[in-house]
C-alpha cells in the first residue's frame, strides 16, 4: 500500500503531456462546471455520459495537467467522440475556449497514444486523400463508373451492408452524385472580366479541397456574384490544402504544413481580401495567426493573412448589393455548419443574403445549435453517433417541410442528404452562394444542378 501511495504522489507531480502546446492551465480553470454546455453537446444529448460532455472532458485535461491519469486509450476514446463543433463555447457563460483546448490536446493524443494498426491505417487513407483534390479527381471516372454500372445498389443490399465495415458504409454513404464533366472556378476566375465600375476590392477566393472537385458550382457561383457585385476576383492558382481537416484531427505538423503553404500563395497574390465559402475551412483560416504564434518565419504572417479571411456571406453582406435579384418562389430550411454559427460566430450574414431573393422563404428548423454529424471527417471515423445525429438533424429538416435544404458546407450538405435519403425525403441541397447567383442571373430552384444533392 504504501509503494502504491508513493507512485500516486510521484505521478502528480509529472503532468500526462508533453511539453509542446499542452492545453492551457489558465483556461482549464475558467470552467466553472456550471452546466450550460450540456444542452448542447452532441455527445452529451446522445449518450448522457459526463465525461463525453465539455466540462466533462475539460476536467479530463485538468486530471491529465496534474498527472493524475495518463493518456489512455479510454482517456483518448472520450476525446475522439468530440465533434469540435464549438456550440458549447457559443453556451458557455464563463467564456471557456475549448476549442482551443481541444485543439490542444489532441495533437498531444496523437503524439503520445498509439493507435490499433487498423485505425491508423484508415486515418492514414483519408488524409492521403482528401486534402489533395488532384487524388480525388483521378478518382471521379471510377467513382462514376460506380454509380452508373449499378454497383451502388449492390453495396446498399441489406445483405452487403450487414457484412462490410461501418466506416467504409459510412464514407460511401455521402459520396454525391459524380459528374465527368466540369469546369473549375479557377479557370472561371481566369476568365471573369474585371467590373465596369471601379472595384470594391481585390478578393481572392479559397477553392478548398473537396468543395473544387464535388461542389465546383459552388465556387464558380462565388466567383460569378463577386463579379456582378463590383469585386475583383484575383485568381490565387497555386493554391493547396488548407489544412482544415487535419488541423481538427489533430495531426498538427500535418495542418500547419499545408497552412504556411496557403499563406505563401494567396501573399504571392496579394489579394485584399480571402472570401471562404466553407465553413470549416474559414474557420480554421481565422485562427492561422494562433496556430503558427510560435513560428518566427510565419507568426506575422499569418496574422496579417488571417486578418484578411471573411467568409463569403460576411463579405457580401458589408456592402450593399449592386446586382437586381430575380424571384425564387421556393421554401428552404436553412442549416447553420457549426464552424459557421459557433466557430466563427457568423448567423445574419447568410440569411441576409438569402432575404434579399424575392419570393424565398427560409424556415428554421428546431435545434439549429446541434451538429449534423458531419464535423469534418468525424462521420467517417465514428459512424454511429454521427448518423443518429445526422437523422436527428433530418427530422428537424422535414418537420419545417421544405422544398431545398440550404447550408453553408459541403460536409453539412452531404450528410445531411444522406441522412434525408435514408429517411426517404429526399431534398435538393444548395449552398446559399448558389441561390444568391441564381436569383441574379434569372435561374429558377429547379434549373440549378443537383451535384450537391443525393437526387438522383
Amino acid at each position: 500500500m504504501a509503494e502504491r501511495t508513493i507512485h500516486t504522489t510521484a505521478a502528480a507531480m509529472i503532468s500526462a503531456f508533453d511539453a509542446h502546446r499542452p492545453p492551457e492551465r489558465e483556461i482549464i480553470e475558467d470552467c466553472v462546471h456550471c452546466g450550460f454546455c450540456l444542452p448542447t453537446c452532441p455527445t452529451w444529448l446522445l449518450w448522457g455520459e459526463e465525461m463525453d460532455s465539455p466540462r466533462g472532458r475539460i476536467n479530463l485535461m485538468k486530471l491529465a495537467t496534474d498527472g493524475e491519469i495518463g493518456l489512455s486509450p479510454q482517456v483518448r476514446g472520450h476525446f475522439d467522440a468530440c465533434l469540435g463543433c464549438m456550440a458549447c463555447v457559443t453556451a458557455c457563460p464563463s467564456g471557456v475556449r475549448y476549442d482551443q483546448l481541444i485543439e490542444a490536446t489532441r495533437p498531444q493524443l496523437e503524439r503520445n497514444t498509439p493507435r490499433p494498426l487498423g485505425d491508423r491505417i484508415y486515418r492514414a487513407l483519408i488524409f492521403s486523400l482528401f486534402p489533395h483534390p488532384r487524388r480525388m479527381r483521378f478518382m471521379l471516372p471510377l467513382l462514376w463508373l460506380y454509380q452508373k454500372s449499378g454497383a451502388r445498389r449492390v453495396v446498399r443490399s441489406r445483405w452487403l451492408q450487414q457484412r462490410l465495415p461501418a466506416r467504409l458504409l459510412a464514407m460511401e454513404a455521402v459520396l454525391p452524385p459524380v459528374r465527368l464533366r466540369r469546369r473549375g472556378a479557377l479557370s472561371f476566375a481566369l476568365t471573369t472580366e474585371t467590373p465596369d465600375a471601379a472595384p470594391r476590392t481585390r478578393v481572392g477566393v479559397l477553392l478548398g479541397c473537396v468543395q473544387r472537385v464535388f461542389f465546383d458550382e459552388v465556387n464558380a457561383a462565388t466567383v460569378r456574384v463577386l463579379a456582378t457585385e463590383g469585386y475583383e476576383v484575383v485568381p490565387v492558382a497555386s493554391q493547396g490544402c488548407c489544412g482544415a481537416l487535419s488541423i481538427h484531427a489533430g495531426r498538427e505538423h500535418e495542418g500547419l504544413r499545408y497552412a504556411r503553404r496557403l499563406i505563401d500563395a494567396f501573399e504571392a497574390a496579394r489579394p485584399d481580401a480571402i472570401a471562404v465559402n466553407v465553413a470549416g475551412c474559414g474557420s480554421v483560416l481565422k485562427e492561422y495567426g494562433h496556430l503558427l504564434r510560435d513560428d518566427p518565419a510565419y507568426a506575422g504572417r499569418a496574422a496579417t493573412f488571417s486578418a484578411k479571411v471573411r467568409d463569403i456571406s460576411e463579405l457580401l453582406a458589408s456592402q450593399p448589393p449592386r446586382a437586381p435579384r430575380h424571384p425564387i418562389a421556393a421554401r428552404v430550411a436553412y442549416h447553420d455548419a457549426c464552424h459557421l454559427r459557433h466557430g466563427q460566430g457568423i448567423t445574419r450574414q447568410p440569411r441576409e443574403l438569402l432575404r434579399q431573393i424575392p419570393g424565398l422563404d427560409i424556415a428554421e428548423p428546431a435545434e439549429a445549435d446541434i451538429c449534423c454529424g458531419s464535423a469534418g471527417v468525424y462521420n467517417l471515423l465514428a459512424p454511429e453517433p454521427a448518423a443518429q445525429l445526422g437523422q436527428r438533424k433530418a427530422a428537424n429538416i422535414l418537420a419545417t417541410r421544405p422544398d431545398a435544404l440550404v447550408a453553408a458546407n459541403p460536409g453539412c450538405l452531404l450528410q445531411i442528404a444522406s441522412s434525408l435519403a435514408q429517411q426517404g425525403h429526399p431534398l435538393p441541397t444548395f449552398h446559399p452562394i448558389e441561390l444568391l447567383d441564381a436569383s441574379i442571373r434569372g435561374v429558377p430552384l429547379a434549373g440549378l444542378p443537383m451535384t450537391s444533392s443525393h437526387v438522383e
